[in-house]
């Protein structure tokens, strides 16, 4: 298994493809930790305010736990009070892809990982300017990248 700390590319490598990283299941599960693992492969939700990055400030780069693309910006995050991170808008439109989401018995909108189709979380429109949105994502998901202020 991967040590999660370790990133094989720099936060500002926008060039990565967006190329479908695909794996087994198994290949999943050998990769992941068990909580990346249930969110990512299983569509899982964490705890609210239980988990690593619902009030971190740092600056850097949250990538993709799966496939360690960069999806949100630290300047695009927002205390939103919901206990998970919150962010208005990706890094760039095309690094995820939403999908409507009816479990629970409501519908919600699935926000998933364009390059290794993994369950990030769920987007809302009850956000900030400029965009109004709300990407609600689990922490378990995301890997940090820190950079300079």
């Amino acid at each position: 298994m991967r040590n999660p700390n370790e990133h094989s590319h720099p936060h500002s490598d926008m060039a990565l493809s967006l190329q479908p990283v695909t794996k087994t299941d198994e290949e999943w599960k050998d990769y992941l930790t068990a909580q990346q693992y249930k969110i990512l492969r299983q569509h899982g939700t964490e705890p609210a305010f239980q988990n690593e990055y619902w009030d971190h400030e740092e600056h850097g780069v949250y990538h993709c736990a799966g496939c360690e693309i960069p999806l949100f910006a630290s300047s695009t995050k927002f205390k939103s009070g919901s206990g998970w991170p919150s962010f208005f808008r990706p890094i760039d439109p095309r690094v995820v892809t939403t999908h409507t989401d009816t479990q629970l018995m409501m519908s919600r909108t699935e926000v998933r990982c364009a390059r290794c189709d993994g369950h990030l979380g769920h987007v809302f429109p009850d956000g900030p300017e400029p965009t109004g949105l709300r990407y609600c994502m689990n922490s378990a998901a995301l890997l940090f990248v820190p950079t300079s202020p």
